[in-house]
């Protein structure tokens, strides 16, 4: 890469440090307990006019003023304040804490309650985002590895040591890139363009491997892997399963949506997936009911939301739970019990939903927001309760992925910024990356 490219990539993820100052930090607190100072330290000469002086100040006090300066220098004060905290003072623990009857006898361990900064631990630039709810632009791998797609560029941001590199420039005619997705392999990087088509790129040598053609009429935005298949969403509504080991690439195609699709999701077990349209529809897609050539047979075809239905998240805990959100006619986040097509809950957040994910640690939702707030909204589930709202962004949190440990999140907006937040609680010992698999690519090279 020559210099000018170089430059230009370090323009692209500058952290802005003066967003990260907390003001709270340089604000000092006085102890405000009584102060009782030690007896041999009281200067005599102020004792003596003590006694002496004592009946005179009966009849003709002294003025409040010279009574204020003469205590000072009995205490040598010096304009000093007593027991003053130059930062922050520790969180009082009361000597002899309050129990319960219940639990004095209860021999279940009380888990201390998860501090959740409200700021976010690092802020990068991210000019030339494109600002469209519709698109997919952020997402993080299992090679702990962010890429990002700015105009018609696809960055890699590498967590493990903050290096930056740029994987891919598409021609101005292709672009821009409308939405990217990481194999599981952390290896292989999945692309979508304006122009209909998808190009596969190999991170690790920066080359590209294949573009998939002839599938969509219009942009891809959305993108979704299942082992060795991809899944590809577009404006032209439909919905395509591409297997990238083989040539003719189209295998399978599922026909319901009217409208362009902007949300797709596998299932952990990949049996199922979930897409969600600007028709304002959600469906669920059994995999093995596409492969029985039943192009329309849906298996629940979800009609609740009253706007487009692109955040989409399913729940690790429990493989036929989904949480889907809806845009800004609609605000509400559902839960669905994907067997039988149930909604299980509503939650009206007031605001648009662009975003959702689940904690891979706790039964927690994170759900990022358009306006008013643009915010992001911690929520325990299944209660619903608010745990924390972040702000920092100007504009809606159009994009939202998590890292692969599952502690840090990263959001996007169109006020060119990508913030990283520790709203998951905070990494154990680092853990070996999984070996990569490259199943899926394994006869791909060849293809152009």
């Amino acid at each position: 890469m020559d210099s000018s490219s170089s430059s230009t990539t370090t323009r692209m993820f500058l952290p802005r440090n003066a967003l990260l100052e907390n003001p709270q930090r340089k604000k000092s607190y006085e102890n405000l307990d009584r102060f009782i100072p030690n007896r041999s330290a009281m200067d005599m000469g102020f004792a003596h006019y003590m006694l002496t002086e004592g009946r005179k100040a009966k009849e003709n006090p002294p003025s409040q003023s010279l009574y204020q300066k003469l205590l000072a220098e009995a205490f040598n004060m010096n304009g000093r304040r007593i027991l003053a905290f130059k930062n922050k003072p520790p969180t009082l623990v009361d000597p002899i804490p309050l129990f319960s009857s219940s639990s004095v006898h209860s021999s279940k361990p009380v888990k201390p309650q998860r501090h959740i900064p409200q700021r976010p631990e690092m802020t990068l630039d991210a000019p030339d985002i494109v600002d469209d709810f519709y698109l997919n632009l952020l997402d993080w791998g299992n090679n702990n590895v962010l890429a990002i797609a700015l105009g018609t560029t696809v960055y890699l941001w590498n967590a493990s040591n903050s290096s930056i590199s740029e994987v891919v420039t598409v021609d101005e005619e292709d672009g821009p890139v409308t939405s990217i997705n990481w194999a599981p392999d952390g290896r292989h990087l999945a692309v979508g363009l304006d122009n209909s088509n998808v190009q596969l790129w190999d991170s690790t040598t920066n080359q590209m491997l294949r573009t998939l053609r002839g599938g969509h009429r219009l942009r891809v935005t959305s993108l979704a892997w299942n082992r060795h298949l991809l899944t590809t969403g577009g404006r032209d509504a439909k919905v395509i399963n591409n297997d990238v080991r083989i040539r003719e690439h189209v295998v399978e195609s599922y026909e319901g949506h009217r409208q362009e699709v902007c949300g797709l999701k596998w299932s952990a077990s990949g049996q199922q997936l979930a897409s969600g349209g600007n028709d304002n529809l959600l469906f669920i897609w059994d995999r093995f009911m596409a492969s029985s050539n039943s192009r329309r047979h849906w298996l629940h075809k979800l009609e609740d939301h009253t706007a487009a239905v692109k955040a989409l998240s399913w729940c690790p805990f429990q493989s036929n739970l989904l949480a889907s959100g809806g845009g800004g006619n609609d605000r509400h986040i559902k839960f669905w019990n994907t067997q039988t097509g149930t909604c299980l809950n509503s939650v009206d957040t007031g605001s648009q939903v662009c975003a959702l994910q689940w904690s891979k640690h706790e039964l927690e939702l994170l759900s990022s927001h358009g306006f008013t707030e643009n915010q992001l909204i911690l929520w325990k589930y299944p209660s619903m309760v608010k745990m924390a709202e972040l702000s920092g962004h100007t504009s809606p949190v159009l994009f939202m992925t998590q890292s692969p440990d599952g502690y840090t999140v990263a959001s996007a907006a169109g006020d060119e910024t990508l913030r990283f937040w520790n709203v998951f609680g905070n990494p154990k010992a680092a853990k070996p990356a999984p070996k990569a698999n490259a199943e899926p690519f394994a006869n791909v090279s060849h293809f152009r």
